[in-house]
């Protein structure tokens, strides 16, 4: 990618295949620039010699233009593209559909569109694009009916029907952006390339977009790390449900459905994600002129008790905390508010509150060090200017410096006193839990902005024998592995229980006897995933019966499923479960993201209970140690109960280590370790199971 500076503020841009013919996507990009944008507008189009009042020109190539906007049928693209490329023109946008979107010969004319775009080194939006928009230059090199409004916001979309949707609903609130690009099939350009050149732009506070997918996963992830630590980026990702997910053999692939790589992935970008485009506009209103929280306590203001119960429920079901006042801070209010109101959060000033009343509440309340937020939660009564309220709010805003959210309630009343507001960069809402939700936005993107991100920790491992254990699919018809790559972890460092794998009952006797105490007996098929369920799985087998065991677990098997490829049996030292607790590493490969790793509680009901969390890998110490941290049964691993706390740092480095086995092994497309037990003094991968596509090897 180079410089995407000149493609969002051009001099001079050339519109190929403009036409005055109406309904046509030519004319209405030429009406579009013609009105408003601040540079020429050169229409190219080899049937005439004027257009619009305008010299027509033949051939992109004569306009010593320094933007193409491409609106031609596509077979006719590719020439236009290589004869902008020949000129030295280095920004073009694809309006023109019929490329990758289409099927295998769309596919192909993409495919040589990258390539005359990798040969002249051009930045290149779309194909299958609405177009791009710049206000400072009053730029509409779209084919939507409206120009936006000039702001502080950049935007981009895979929906460009969203995006004029979007302008029109825009224009009549009163929000502005500085660029839109519709991003099309991201042919050369995606978005990463738009959140890092915005990155670069001083007038750029907010990075907002629609998504439909993300390129690059990982890719991603890299660059928007570096841009969330100046730029807050908050975006929309479609497709939460796994409806169109491949079914999947290991626990992981079944419970990582379509949206777990994406809440992973943005999440450890720096990414906020909104689950609805109300709550996009909210949190990118409010980052863009707000300043940041010092801490998640929020301190509310109101002159209605009902609204005043809404939000702190509101509060109550986010992240955020109620403030705790400082007994200065409630001295005060002891002393300026009437018997009947409330001192405590939320503050009630009481219905009769007249504009001195709701100001002097609010400047005590800002003034506390315990209050990193505040909210003003009006009704509107006879005795209050809503006027004034907000004349008085956005002061005691600027004089504390701290994020302030407003819900004056009301209609007609409360929009001079809501655009006052807007002005200054104080967000109205009639919904509270809306105002919540800008609050908790500032206090997410505080975190981020907090965040240090450490490298992945490089284990030495025994990559060679790793690879001699995955290139046994390729000596059988089946592309899964079970325990009988145990020894696969074992060259990555994982522990794993004394045992090995038999085909023979003497010589399961021989390895029993090898192991102190009774063992554990389990059939070795890959064709049986769920051993237990078959009762393929003999705990605490003691020397004597090895051999009846053996015999019964073959037999069970073969009764199951006759065409079963059976392996043997695995006989393997007994793990005590009574101080230990049954967890799950797992990994399971995303299309976009690569390695999706997961963890949780694990055992036989781990999908039933779905108590996991995810990564993509690689993972790093402090992601791993995350892990641990955020599945619901966190308190079992560090001793609730009376329980002795088990070895979580040995729970983080298994992690690591199976996030350096599958980036360094790209033919792993799934993997479980389940269980793996966690004790007081260790941890041990007592069962595996994987995947692999022998074609990567």
């Amino acid at each position: 990618m180079g410089d995407l500076s000149e493609l969002f503020a051009p001099k001079r841009i050339a519109v190929v295949g403009a036409t005055e013919r109406e309904g046509a996507i030519g004319r209405a990009i030429m009406d579009n620039l013609i009105d408003e944008f601040d540079g020429e507008v050169v229409p190219v189009n080899p049937k005439y010699d004027e257009l619009f009042g305008l010299q027509c020109y033949g051939d992109v190539g004569e306009t010593d233009a320094d933007l193409a906007v491409i609106v031609v049928p596509p077979k006719v693209v590719l020439p236009a593209m290589e004869a902008a490329g020949e000129a030295g023109i280095t920004d073009a946008v694809v309006i023109t559909a019929g490329f990758g979107e289409t099927g295998s010969e769309g596919a192909a004319r993409e495919k040589e569109l990258r390539e005359i775009a990798d040969e002249f080194d051009m930045n290149v939006v779309g194909p299958n694009s609405l177009g791009i928009m710049n206000t400072d230059v009053g730029m509409n090199a779209t084919f939507g009916p409206e120009m936006a409004l000039d702001g502080n916001m950049s935007f981009m979309s895979q929906s460009g029907a969203f995006i004029t949707a979007v302008i029109d609903w825009a224009n009549d609130e009163d929000i502005g952006f500085k660029d839109i690009v519709s991003l099309g099939n991201k042919a050369v350009l995606d978005e990463a390339d738009f959140i890092e050149a915005w990155n670069d732009d001083p007038d750029t506070e907010v990075i907002i977009g629609y998504l439909e997918g993300i390129s690059a996963g990982r890719d991603f992830i890299d660059s928007a790390r570096d841009v969330t630590q100046d730029t807050p980026i908050v975006l929309v990702k479609s497709g939460k449900t796994d409806a169109g997910a491949q079914a999947a053999s290991s626990h992981t692939g079944t419970i990582a459905g379509s949206d777990a790589a994406y809440e992973a992935g943005l999440d450890q970008a720096g990414v906020i994600r909104a689950d609805s485009v109300q709550h996009l506009f909210d949190a990118a209103r409010v980052l863009g002129d707000q300043p940041l929280p010092e801490n998640k306590d929020v301190a509310v203001i109101t002159n209605a008790g009902g609204p005043g119960v809404m939000t702190t429920d509101a509060i109550g079901e986010s992240d955020l905390e109620m403030a705790n006042f400082t007994d200065s801070t409630l001295e005060n209010f002891s002393e300026t508010l009437p018997p009947e109101g409330n001192i405590y959060n939320p503050v009630d000033i009481v219905g009769d509150a007249d504009n001195e009343r709701f100001k002097t509440a609010l400047d005590v309340a800002l003034a506390d060090d315990n209050v990193g937020s505040a909210i003003v939660l009006t009704a509107p009564t006879a005795v209050l200017d809503y006027d004034q309220l907000a004349e008085d709010t956005v002061e005691l805003q600027h004089k504390h410096d701290k994020p302030v959210a407003a819900c004056f309630m009301g209609g007609e009343r409360v929009k001079p006193a809501a655009d006052r507001m807007q002005e200054a960069g104080i967000p109205n809402y009639f919904d509270p839990s809306r105002a919540v939700d800008g609050l908790q936005a500032l206090a997410d993107y505080a975190d981020i902005k907090r965040r240090e991100y450490d490298s992945p920790t490089e284990f030495d491992v025994d990559r060679e024998r790793a690879r001699e254990i995955l290139e046994t699919v390729e000596e059988r018809d089946d592309t899964r592995l079970g325990v009988e790559a145990m020894d696969l972890l074992d060259a990555y460092g994982i522990e794993t229980p004394q045992g090995d794998i038999v085909d023979d009952p003497a010589d399961a006797l021989e390895v029993a006897e090898e192991i102190e105490g009774n063992v554990v007996m389990k059939i070795v098929s890959p064709d049986i995933l769920h051993k237990s369920d078959i009762g393929g799985v003999k705990v605490g087998v003691s020397d004597e019966d090895v051999y009846d065991a053996y015999e019964d677990l073959i037999t069970r098997a073969r009764n199951y499923q006759p065409d079963a490829n059976i392996l043997g049996v695995q006989v393997q030292e007994m793990v005590d479960l009574d101080d230990g607790v049954e967890t799950i590493v797992g990994m399971n490969r995303d299309p976009q993201f690569g390695p999706l790793m997961m963890f949780g509680l694990g055992g036989i009901f781990v999908e039933i209970l779905e108590d996991t969390t995810f990564r993509v890998a690689p993972v790093s110490e402090s992601e791993a140690d995350e892990m641990t941290r955020e599945i619901d049964a966190a308190p079992l691993l560090r001793g609730a109960r009376g329980r002795e706390p088990v070895d979580t740092s040995g729970i983080t480095e298994t992690i690591q280590r199976l996030s350096q086995l599958v980036t360094d092994f790209p033919a792993i497309l799934e993997l479980d370790i389940n269980p793996l037990v966690a004790l007081p003094d260790g941890v041990q991968a007592v069962d595996v199971r994987l995947t692999v596509d022998p074609d990567e090897l």
